[in-house]
This record gives structure tokens, C-alpha cells and sequence, in this order.
């Protein structure tokens, strides 16, 4: 079987993932994939009863050695199925989640889809009745990978999940804007956690801006606190689990 891959980053979307990419393509320990999001774990296509990880394991170079390999797929932290076809396929892998403000992440997750044209509401009525779109859907629709502003934001859940699937010693959760505004301190905690010599230090990153185009509205306070009202109480409960700040989340003012 060829070298598996062993570290996972596995979110949030609109989470820092992009720029935490960049910091990994810069260590001579890791090993890239040929690219950036590989979307395997959350490919419904693939015979799951008995996969084939071939199409995988081309991604990456075949004489990386004893480079590490990694995959950075945002979804697969709210991807039901997907933390644990990481499991049956590594199970000594390590996972690393990067957790942004649940209000900030819905308004850049909306700006990405509007500006792909994937999304024709604005983001007020997107994040309140377009959340109906979702309504009696199977679990696994294809809409749930767009219109979901407000659902990728209940995070307790989602680490409940890979708490069920992995160890709590393979698992790192870290803030994104920790990475932007500490990306020393917390690039040491992920080297420390992989068990690699530190990253170079290059500066902080912040790839991907938001898309500069046109957008039909701005969020609103109004907005702001409708959102957090149905996040709240889940935002207290995700720090108890992983320990994370948020008194400073715009959700939780």
C-alpha cells in the first residue's frame, strides 16, 4: 500500500485553511498535494463499502520519502461521513481544525458563493428564510454545501464528532485569528503537535481575500445579532469542548 497520508486539516470553511496551506507548502518536512483541497473524504461518488485510495495517494509525489503528507479540505469538519472515512482509512492520523467567528465565517461564506454566482439572495434574507432551502433535503445534498451560512457555524457538533471518531491527543483546535495575528505562537503549537522542527518563519499569510466584486448588501447589527442568537448558546458549548477563546467573537458581544 502506498505511504499513507497523515495529517488532515479539516476546517472550517472561510476558516484560515488557505493560508495555513501556505505556511505547510513552506516546511521541508510535509509533503503537498498536487492540489490545494483534494476533496476525497467527502466524494460521494466513491465506493465507500470498499474504497480505492489510488486517485488519493497520485496526488503526491512518489519519492517524497519520509515527508509527511497532508490534506487540507475545509468541509470535511461538517461533512457528515467524512471524519470517519479518515478513521477507517488512518486511524493514527492527526487532525487539525481552525475555528473563525461563526458570524464572520456566514458573511465571507455568502460573499464566495454570491460571487461564484452560486447565490442570488442577499446575505440578510440568505442567512433567515433561505436557510428553508435546506428544508427536507437528504443529509447529503448538494445544497448543503452552499447554503449552509449559518449550520457550518454550530460547531459543537462538529468537534463532538471527530471527538467520537479520534483521540483527543491526534486532534488540534487552534482560531484562525490567532494564525493571523500570532502565527508564530500557534504555527510552534502545530509543529509541537505534528511532532516537526518549527516553521519558517515568512511572515504571516492571509490568501483568498474576499472576492472583489459587487455585492447587493453589507451586514447589518440587525443581522449580527439574529445570527447569534442561534448560535450562542452552541459557541459556549464548542469552547467548553475545545478549550477556545470567543469572549472576543462578534457572535458572543
Amino acid at each position: 500500500m502506498s505511504k499513507l497520508v497523515s495529517i488532515f486539516v479539516c476546517g472550517v470553511q472561510k476558516g484560515g485553511t488557505t493560508s495555513l496551506h501556505a505556511h505547510f507548502r513552506e516546511h521541508r518536512a510535509l509533503s503537498p498535494p498536487s492540489r490545494q483541497e483534494i476533496h476525497f473524504f467527502d466524494e460521494e461518488a466513491r465506493d465507500w463499502a470498499a474504497p480505492d485510495y489510488t486517485a488519493l495517494h497520485s496526488l503526491f509525489a512518489p519519492n517524497d520519502g519520509d515527508r509527511l503528507r497532508f490534506d487540507i479540505t475545509p468541509i470535511y469538519i461538517f461533512w457528515p461521513p467524512s471524519i470517519e472515512r479518515i478513521r477507517a482509512y488512518n486511524p493514527s492520523a492527526k487532525l487539525i481544525f481552525l475555528f473563525r467567528d461563526p458570524f464572520e465565517r456566514a458573511w465571507s461564506h455568502w460573499s464566495m458563493e454570491y460571487a461564484r454566482g452560486d447565490e442570488t439572495l442577499p446575505f440578510a434574507e440568505a442567512i433567515r428564510e433561505g436557510r428553508s432551502r435546506l428544508d427536507g433535503l437528504p443529509l447529503l445534498a448538494r445544497e448543503r454545501r452552499v447554503y449552509t451560512y449559518i449550520e457550518r457555524g454550530l460547531y459543537a457538533d462538529q468537534v463532538l464528532r471527530a471527538l467520537a471518531n479520534f483521540p483527543r491527543e491526534q486532534l488540534l483546535f487552534l482560531r484562525s485569528q490567532d494564525l493571523l495575528d500570532n502565527h508564530i505562537e500557534t504555527l510552534d503549537r502545530v509543529s509541537s503537535f505534528l511532532g516537526i522542527a518549527p516553521f519558517p518563519d515568512t511572515g504571516p499569510k492571509r490568501e483568498r481575500p474576499r472576492p472583489r466584486v459587487p455585492l447587493p448588501s453589507c451586514p447589518t447589527e440587525e443581522d449580527r445579532t439574529f445570527a447569534a442568537r442561534l448560535v450562542r448558546d452552541d459557541v459556549r458549548e464548542f469552547s467548553a469542548l475545545t478549550g477556545l477563546k470567543v469572549s472576543d467573537w462578534r457572535t458572543m458581544r
